[in-house]
């Protein structure tokens, strides 16, 4: 995949994806499936902003029946078990516990009902070809069990556990640069880093977009397309702001989301705790008057949210504060005592900005967006060649580009192609069973690697993980970890279209995404990504200082992990 913003210019494509994070990079993998001709332009870097922040959990149906939400409950299911087969490297089955109190709407006989129903709901829910990828049926379990799993839990009224099953994403990161390869590799074109300044055409059609390079020389280009689609999320209204004719959106509104990395809490399980803030959801059917807390095991640590705040500012400017944090890990530890967590024991803070449709005045409690949308400008505002999507959850991404192409060949006046995207594996997610093909790679182990070093790799990079050695340079000795870290990062700058630092510390590799790496594993990938950009060293220090500033908080408050000391790699 390389970075070719010249070879846009001036060539006309059947469609244009603004914006690179979890829809339109499915946007972009739907279209080029269904044959059609792909250009996709971020002005960051793909899946760097709201797409980044994610609990890694995609969510089955549980949580919408007590909305009686069948539709959207099936709809997730059917996309966890199509995500479980199209990326088996990246999604792996998730088991989850939640404890129940006394007889009512949290009790035992609820969930035992709840149980039921899901699994009833999401019958079709193992129709994979990997067995090992099969989700089990959700149970209940007992007082003493859920106490044995979950120790410091309020026991007063507790009367046991119901344990179901999700799915995790080990990176959500690559994941969605899973999709952006996949379609490039099928013969999209892509490019970071490439910011859209204006629109071309008429007030009254949309012909293409003019995109300014943001790595090079600030040249502009003109990409040319029969339908744009805008998949910006919080930009919306500052990309629509380039068509006169088109109206802002006074109604979309958004709170800043984040979830925090810490020690580990549990390890087995993710569990959901209920918080002891009053909270009402105004669309469900059996509203239990408190919101959950989910506490995710994930690499060694826990990951806890979501807190969600009103936000009225420019997306560009949103940040969390130290505060923030402090108020939400104290109702975690009311919610949980036993965690005593505090900002030290804070090692990373994923943020980023999601759709509301309202908030409360005095609690400042949110109600989120339920639905995603799709604008046909054409029809809701006279202007022809242009789409808006805005979703609401990482996990229906794939869904919801679906019907984006199908509203795209509707307002075409063409039969849309059928659609193959919830079977067909992604380009490193080719894995007939992932567990025989990770066992097999371990025990095979180029250059004598450790297992748990193999078994990163693989998780990361499904079946281009030889591709990512390949770029090891060790002259026959046996690699250390600076060598490894290297190879990712050439592989990152020279396939994988990695501008900056931070690109590879965050996004293409895990280096940074559960806390600081050390001093040196920064001065390693910013030296090898200078010698493949041409950096000198002011450069080089200036994208270490960038990439530091990600493990503060607003007021330059120090997380946890920013002090670990260096040590050599």
């Amino acid at each position: 995949m390389k970075r070719e913003l010249a070879g846009l210019a001036d060539k006309t494509f059947d469609l244009l994806v603004i914006g690179g994070g979890i829809y339109g990079a499915c946007v972009a993998w739907e279209a080029t499936l269904r044959g059609l001709s792909v250009a996709l332009v971020e002005k960051s870097d793909f899946g760097g902003a709201t797409s980044a922040n994610s609990l890694k959990v995609i969510h089955g149906g549980l949580r919408y029946l007590q909305h009686a939400d069948i539709k959207r409950a099936r709809e997730s299911i059917g996309e966890r078990r199509a995500l479980l087969q199209i990326a088996p490297h990246l999604v792996h089955i998730l088991p989850v516990l939640m404890p129940t109190y006394g007889h009512g709407l949290k009790g035992k006989e609820v969930m035992t009902i709840g149980l039921a129903v899901n699994d009833l709901v999401g019958f079709d829910r193992n129709r994979l070809n990997d067995p090992d990828r099969h989700i089990p049926r959700g149970h209940m379990i007992s007082r003493t069990a859920c106490l044995d799993r979950l120790p410091g839990i309020f026991t007063d009224g507790l009367t046991g556990g119901a344990i179901f099953y999700d799915a995790q994403v080990y990176n959500s990161e690559r994941l969605t640069l899973s999709f952006i390869r996949s379609a490039v590799k099928a013969g999209a074109q892509a490019a970071n880093y490439a910011e859209v300044t204006g629109f071309l055409g008429t007030p009254t059609e949309v012909k293409g977009v003019t995109v300014k390079d943001k790595t090079v020389n600030g040249q502009c280009y003109n990409v040319f397309a029969r339908m744009v689609i805008n998949t910006v999320g919080p930009w919306m209204n500052q990309i629509q702001q380039l068509l006169p004719k088109l109206p802002t959106h006074s109604s979309l509104r958004f709170a800043k989301a984040f979830n925090v990395i810490t020690r580990p809490l549990f390890k087995e399980y993710a569990v959901g705790i209920a918080s002891q803030r009053p909270y009402r959801d105004t669309d469900a059917v059996l509203d239990k008057g408190s919101r959950l807390f989910f506490i995710v095991p994930w690499r060694g640590r826990s990951m806890i949210g979501t807190e969600y705040i009103p936000y009225d500012g420019q997306p560009d400017n949103f940040s969390v504060r130290a505060e923030e944090v402090k108020a939400f890990l104290a109702e975690v530890n009311l919610a949980y005592p036993a965690a005593q967590l505090t900002l030290a024991d804070v090692m990373f803070v994923q943020a980023g900005l999601v759709p509301i449709t309202g908030a409360d005045p005095l609690s400042g409690s949110v109600q989120l967006a339920k639905q995603f949308t799709i604008h046909n400008h054409e029809q809701e505002d006279g202007v022809k060649g242009l789409f808006s999507v805005t979703g609401v959850k990482y996990t229906t991404a794939r869904h919801v580009a679906e019907k984006v192409l199908d509203a795209v060949f509707a307002a075409w006046g063409e039969r849309p192609t059928r659609s193959s995207s919830a079977t067909t594996p992604l380009h490193d997610g080719q894995i007939e069973q992932f567990d025989t093909f990770l066992n097999e790679a371990v025990e095979q182990r180029p250059f004598n690697l450790e297992p748990d070093t193999m078994r990163q790799l693989i998780l990361n990079y499904g079946t281009n993980y030889l591709d990512v050695l390949s770029y090891m340079a060790v002259n026959g000795r046996k690699p250390g970890k600076c060598d490894l870290i290297a190879a990712e990062t050439r592989y990152a700058v020279q396939i994988e279209m990695a501008q900056a630092l931070p690109d590879v510390i965050f996004r293409r590799t895990e280096l940074g995404t559960a806390g600081p790496p050390d001093e040196a594993t920064l001065q390693n990938c910013a030296q090898v990504m200078g010698a493949e950009l041409g950096w000198d060293q002011a450069q080089i220090q200036l994208e270490i200082e960038q990439t530091k500033q990600r493990f503060l908080l607003q007021g330059n408050q120090n997380l946890n992990g920013t002090k670990v000391a260096s040590s050599s790699v």
